[in-house]
C-alpha cells in the first residue's frame, strides 16, 4: 500500500512509516518535512522551465547568428523566436498525453519524466553544432530540441501545481502553492542574469563561438538534482486514496471525459489562465522589447528594470500566498483583475515617461498586480477539478489557454501597435484580459481552507495531536 493514504476505508487504518502521511477519522495528516520536500521538487522543475525561457529570450540575437546566418539580423531574430514559438504549439499535445497519464499512473512518475525531458531538451541545445559546421541540420536540431521542451512543459505546470496542492494542508495550500511561482521567477532571473553576466564578461566573438552554450549546459546538473528530489517523493495522498478506493488498478479515464465531462470548469480554467498568462507574458516577455523597440529605451537598463521587478515579486510572493489562505483566493484574484482594469493605462503612461524612476514605478505597479495571480493560481486551479481527472483536465485547460492567449501576447500586441499606431495597446490588451478574468472569478467557487474536490480534509500532522 502507498505511504500516502486517507482513512476512508477500514483497511487503510494502518501505522504509517516515519515521515509519511498518516490517517485517521477520514483526515489526511501530512508530515511538514515531507510537504517541504514536495514543494522543493515541484518548484525546481518550474524554475528549470523558466531558466530556459530567460536564457533563450536574452540570448536570442546570438542564437540567430549561430543557427540562422542569413546576414539579415531581423530575419535571424524572427527565425530564432519562430523556433521558440514552436514549443507553444506542442504544449497542448504534451498536456493531452501527460495529464491523463498522471491521473492514470500517478503524479510523481509523470513529473519525473517531464523533468528528464525538459533537462535533456535544454542540455541538447548546448551541444548542437553551429550552422557553419553542419548546415541546415543545425536549425532542424534546434527545432527538435524546442519541441521536446514544449511537449514536456505541457505536463509540467499542471502536474507541479497538482502535486503541491494534493500534498499541502488545506489551511496552508495558498502559501505552499505560491512557492511554485517563486521557482518561476527564480529560474527566469537565474537564466537572464547568467546571460547578462556572460555578455558583460565575454567578447562578441567568444559569446558567439562557445559562450552561448554554457547557460544551456547548466540545465544538465539542474535536471539531475530535480530528478533526484522528485524520485525521493511518495505519491500524493489524494491520488493514493483514489487508487485505494478503486481497490484495484486505477480505472482509465477517457480523454473525452476529461473534456466533455468538465467543459464548464474547463472554460472557467481557461478564463483564469488567460488573465494570468496575458499579464505575465506582457510584463516579463514583451515589456523589455517594448521599452527598447517602441520607446527607444536603453536595452541594458530595460532588462535590469525587469529583473529588479521580478526580484520584488519574489519577495512579495510568499506573503501574498499566505494572504490567500487568510482572505481567500477569489478576493485576491479579483483585486488583481480590478487593478489591471483600472491601473494598466496609468502604469503604461508612467512607463512612457522614459525616466528610470518612472519606468521602474510603472513596471513595479504591474508586477505587484501580477503577484495577485502568481500567488493564487497554483492553489486555485487544481481545486477546480476532482482528483480522478485533476491532472488531465488542468493540463488541457491550462495549456490550451497559454498557447492561444499567453504565448501569443507579444506577437498580437506588436501586430496591434503596427496596425493602429496606438502605443497604448499593451494597456488595452491587459484590460481586456482583466475583464475576462473578472467574469471567471465571479463564477469560481472559493477553495481556501477547504478540502480539494474528491479528497478528505488535509492537515499537518501536528494539528491532529
Amino acid at each position: 500500500m502507498s505511504a500516502a493514504t486517507v482513512a476512508s476505508h477500514p483497511s487503510l487504518e494502518k501505522p504509517a512509516r516515519a515521515g509519511a502521511p498518516s490517517s485517521g477519522a477520514g483526515v489526511t495528516a501530512t508530515d511538514p518535512a515531507l510537504v517541504r520536500r514536495a514543494v522543493k521538487a515541484a518548484a525546481l522543475g518550474n524554475a528549470m522551465e523558466w531558466f530556459d525561457f530567460g536564457v533563450y529570450s536574452y540570448i536570442a540575437v546570438t542564437l540567430g547568428k549561430v543557427f540562422f546566418p542569413s546576414g539579415n539580423p531581423t530575419a535571424q531574430l524572427l527565425s530564432t523566436f519562430g523556433a521558440f514559438a514552436a514549443a507553444f504549439l506542442v504544449r497542448p499535445l504534451g498536456g493531452m498525453v501527460f495529464g491523463p497519464l498522471g491521473d492514470r499512473v500517478g503524479r510523481q512518475k509523470v513529473l519525473a519524466v517531464t523533468m528528464i525531458m525538459m533537462a535533456a531538451g535544454t542540455f541538447a541545445i548546448g551541444l548542437i553544432p553551429s550552422y557553419a559546421s553542419i548546415g541546415v541540420w543545425a536549425p532542424v536540431l534546434l527545432l527538435v530540441a524546442r519541441l521536446v521542451q514544449g511537449f514536456s512543459t505541457g505536463g509540467e505546470y499542471a502536474g507541479a501545481s497538482t502535486f503541491i496542492a494534493e500534498y499541502a494542508p488545506d489551511k496552508r495550500r495558498g502559501f505552499l502553492g505560491s512557492w511554485l511561482e517563486f521557482g518561476t521567477l527564480a529560474g527566469y532571473i537565474g537564466g537572464a542574469g547568467l546571460v547578462t553576466l556572460m555578455t558583460a564578461l565575454l567578447s562578441d566573438g567568444d559569446l558567439t563561438s562557445w559562450g552561448w552554450r554554457i547557460p544551456f549546459l547548466v540545465a544538465g546538473p539542474m535536471g539531475l538534482i530535480g530528478l533526484y528530489l522528485r524520485m525521493r517523493l511518495e505519491e500524493t495522498p489524494a491520488f493514493a486514496a483514489e487508487v485505494e478506493k478503486a481497490e484495484a488498478e486505477r480505472p482509465k479515464v477517457p480523454l473525452r471525459e476529461m473534456v466533455t465531462g468538465q467543459w464548464r470548469t474547463l472554460l472557467l480554467c481557461v478564463g483564469l489562465v488567460l488573465v494570468f498568462n496575458v499579464t505575465d507574458y506582457m510584463l516579463l516577455s514583451y515589456m523589455p522589447s517594448y521599452l527598447t523597440s517602441e520607446l527607444k529605451y536603453d536595452e541594458t537598463h530595460g532588462l535590469l528594470v525587469v529583473l529588479a521587478v521580478m526580484a520584488l515579486m519574489m519577495i512579495v510572493q510568499p506573503f501574498a500566498g499566505a494572504l490567500t489562505d487568510r482572505v481567500g483566493r477569489r478576493p485576491v484574484i479579483a483585486a488583481g483583475c480590478a487593478g489591471f482594469l483600472l491601473l494598466s493605462v496609468p502604469a503604461l503612461l508612467l512607463i512612457r515617461q522614459g525616466s528610470l524612476l518612472a519606468v521602474g514605478l510603472g513596471m513595479a505597479a504591474l508586477g505587484l498586480l501580477l503577484v495577485c495571480f502568481t500567488a493564487s493560481m497554483p492553489s486555485a486551479l487544481p481545486a477546480l477539478f476532482p482528483t480522478r481527472v485533476r491532472y488531465g483536465s488542468l493540463s488541457i485547460g491550462f495549456n490550451v489557454s497559454v498557447s492561444l492567449f499567453g504565448g501569443t501576447t507579444p506577437l498580437v500586441v506588436t501586430a496591434l501597435i503596427g496596425a493602429t499606431g496606438n502605443m497604448m495597446m499593451p494597456a488595452y490588451y491587459m484590460m481586456a484580459a482583466a475583464v475576462i478574468g473578472g467574469v471567471a472569478v465571479w463564477f469560481m467557487t472559493e477553495s481556501a481552507g477547504r478540502p480539494l474536490p474528491g479528497s478528505a480534509p488535509a492537515v499537518e500532522r501536528a494539528e491532529t495531536t
